[in-house]
């Protein structure tokens, strides 16, 4: 292979793909020759990242989503089959982790909510991407996930739970999929999203010299390349994998 990395003639789908982590995949996908769909609830910032790949001279399609609404998934799915006739990378990216006062203050519907986004949704759209990707061509499906579902995590307990699932369905997904379809996971580790904007910035850079290896939390940007890796012929025969990708943080 000339070029491992290459991404030519491929179609991505970016869960939470307007901002973050999703925002910078979906960019990396484009410059590697990939077109890519946008998924993310607000469909304002879908169409603007969908012209940033666009500018890049790749094709986009910009779809509104809440991923954590089970009804709402098999209409992303056909939306993106029926622009672009195919899908081979489907990343599931789309996360939250709302703030909460205590552990007994957790309400059903905000633990619900968690759930729905980091689990139940990525579950559903792997289900049904996945098993059209094993009738046909074959495909990659990469999951996002979180340190938070092997590391304590105080003020994001359910988030770290569903991230373990996550982990956890990963590698039942490469089984259920295969061989025609490689799963991975890309555990990611602190980063500088729009969620680093509600940290205490001190309290972080103290744990942070002690407690990751590289001493910083990461660039959006930085995922870029491990996703690549992941979703391309480079990965060839790497699937059920969960990569931490956390500066040396686990």
């Amino acid at each position: 292979m000339s070029n491992p990395f290459d991404l030519s003639g491929k179609v991505a789908l970016v869960t939470g793909g307007s901002r973050g982590l999703g925002h910078e995949m979906a960019l990396g996908f484009a410059r590697a020759g990939a077109d890519v769909a946008i998924a993310s609830r607000k469909l304002d910032s879908c169409q603007a990242a969908a012209a940033e790949v666009i500018a890049l001279g790749r094709r986009a399609f910009p779809f509104a989503c809440h991923v954590g609404r089970w009804d709402e998934i098999p209409k992303l799915v056909d939306a993106v089959y029926g622009h672009f006739g195919r899908l081979d990378i489907l990343v599931n990216n789309a996360g939250m982790s709302p703030l909460y006062p205590s552990l007994e203050e957790i309400t059903e519907d905000l633990f619900d909510k968690v759930i729905g986004v980091n689990l139940k949704g990525p579950f559903r759209l792997a289900a049904l991407v996945g098993s059209r990707m094993a009738k046909g061509d074959g495909g990659v499906i990469l999951n996002i996930s979180s340190t938070a579902a092997v590391r304590p995590s105080p003020g994001a307990e359910p988030y770290g739970a569903a991230k373990a699932g996550l982990n956890a369905l990963t590698r039942s997904l490469a089984f259920a999929y295969g061989p025609k379809v490689r799963v991975n996971c890309i555990m990611a580790g602190p980063f500088f999203t729009d969620v680093s904007k509600h940290w205490d910035m001190e309290a972080f850079q103290r744990r942070a010299s002690s407690d990751i290896a590289l001493e910083r939390g990461g660039d959006p940007a930085e995922v870029v390349g491990a996703a690549l890796y992941l979703c391309s012929d480079a990965a060839s025969f790497t699937s059920g994998s969960v990569l931490a990708v956390d500066g040396g943080s686990y």
